[in-house]
């Protein structure tokens, strides 16, 4: 079995060779790699988006324990903008069009996603200063409602950002 499997592994440079001479092939292979770095991307933002959600939860916990039950509703209005939002990258569509819509996808049109995934990759960092923020006002007791606030604003903002992204591959695939 060790052997087949090394002819094959060792072929596939000739099936390469067989594919580059199939009309469309090639621009297939690209677009697939586009998918799975589409993918690959989204599954690394929400992996480190989940990770300031915990640390959200747990200064919420900190917060509550020291006697801020008034924020709670607050809080948990943050934390439900912040999670739809994680949701929304979970869950989205592939990016860039299928095989038959390839040719609609022009340069102009991969770069603005391109800038839609550096701008995705970008909101990890502002929620991780969000969550410092309340960390830093749950610790000094202060300003709690405006941190709280600012994440729930955020939330938001990058929601309807995503939502954008989602409408220019609608419209791609749409072939608008």
């Amino acid at each position: 079995m060790t052997d087949l499997y090394n002819k094959i592994v060792s072929e596939r440079g000739s099936l390469q060779k067989i594919f580059a001479k199939i009309p469309g092939f090639r621009g297939y292979q690209e677009m697939q790699e586009r998918r799975d770095a589409d993918r690959m991307i989204r599954e690394y933002v929400v992996r480190l988006l989940k990770e300031q959600m915990t640390r959200m939860v747990a200064v919420e916990k900190k917060i509550i324990s020291k006697g801020g039950i008034k924020f709670a509703s607050k809080s948990k209005s943050a934390k439900l903008t912040f999670q739809t939002f994680i949701d929304k990258v979970n869950t989205a569509m592939p990016g860039y069009a299928g095989f038959f819509d390839a040719v609609k996808v022009g340069k102009d049109d991969l770069e603005r996603l391109y800038q839609f995934d550096a701008a995705l990759v970008d909101y990890v960092d502002k929620f991780r200063e969000g969550v410092d923020a309340l960390e830093k006002a749950q610790q000094n007791n202060e300003d709690i409602d405006t941190a709280i606030a600012g994440l729930e604003t955020l939330a938001g903002e990058a929601t309807s950002a995503y939502n954008l992204r989602e409408d220019l591959l609608t419209g791609l695939s749409a072939g608008k």
